[in-house]
């Protein structure tokens, strides 16, 4: 539900953008009547797809889920049951932006820079770390089946949050969240903030900051005194990758847009640290 969720909080599609999701769903054969939408992509496909319905492919080599799913969301239901090659073949998209389909015959390359958005049980019962359960096959029920999915795509995911499961309860009482027209709003001011920094530094092709090149990285998101010493702190003791590194500072930098301050402080950072390492990880260091 809060994946499905998610597009309702985006900013609608630019012109620019609007354009290339229109051309990949022309190519793909979807675009009905050659009615256009500036609603943001939302793809969910089944975990019986193959690689090919995923990355593309074929004889006239289509662009696939992840293609289709450009400037919007890709949304992967019961991560670790999609094949683990097929999960594989996202590292390089997620990575570049663009997904290469290399046939004898021919090479096609498609755009394919989305938000990928995941959802898993804890284990294959679905109920590990529940109160009162214990499943039957003890750990190995639980590490078997996180263990579906491999570290480097892990690698890629930059946040990562338990969600407790919803009780009947939690149902009954009052809601008291924020709307998402009020989110919508915060997440377009953001969106602002960050076009209008790329546009001043002569990059008018990145407009979010997770688009943005690592070699400036260092550059838009420089943490105050604070923020370094835990930065400094938490890499050390958790050994961070330099891919961790680059995206937890990006993350950063997002979370104060959001709030629209120029400097990145120390909870900014603490935040994304506990967002990419989890939260118990990061009180156990």
């Amino acid at each position: 539900m809060l994946a499905q969720r998610l597009p309702t909080i985006l900013p609608p599609l630019s012109p620019r953008e609007l354009l290339d999701v229109s051309m990949i769903s022309s190519i793909a054969g979807e675009l009905t009547g050659g009615r256009l939408s500036d609603q943001r992509p939302f793809r969910a496909p089944h975990h019986s797809a193959s690689m090919a319905a995923m990355v593309g492919g074929g004889h006239r080599a289509k662009p696939g889920e992840v293609s289709l799913a450009h400037n919007g969301v890709l949304f992967l239901d019961e991560l670790p049951e999609y094949s683990p090659q097929v999960l594989d073949s996202l590292r390089q998209p997620l990575e570049s932006g663009e997904v290469i389909i290399a046939r004898v015959q021919h090479r096609t390359q498609y755009p394919a820079r989305f938000q990928l958005i995941a959802a898993m049980n804890p284990c294959r019962c679905g109920m590990a770390g529940e109160p009162g359960h214990t499943c039957a096959r003890g750990p190995r029920c639980q590490s078997d089946y996180q263990a579906r999915v491999s570290g480097p795509l892990i690698d890629r995911i930059d946040l990562r949050v338990d969600v407790a499961a919803v009780s009947a309860m939690d149902l009954i009482q009052p809601a008291n969240g924020e709307s998402s027209a009020v989110i919508a709003a915060r997440v377009a001011n953001a969106r602002q903030i960050q076009q209008q920094r790329y546009l001043s530094l002569g990059l008018d092709s990145f407009i979010t900051n997770a688009s943005c090149p690592t070699a400036l990285v260092e550059k838009i998101a420089v943490p105050d005194q604070a923020g370094l010493q835990l930065l400094h702190s938490a890499s050390k003791a958790m050994q961070f990758s330099a891919r961790a590194y680059h995206r937890i500072l990006k993350v950063a930098r997002t979370l104060a847009d959001l709030e629209a301050q120029d400097n990145i402080s120390a909870k900014h950072l603490a935040e994304a640290i506990s967002y990419r390492m989890g939260a118990e990880r990061l009180l156990s260091a």
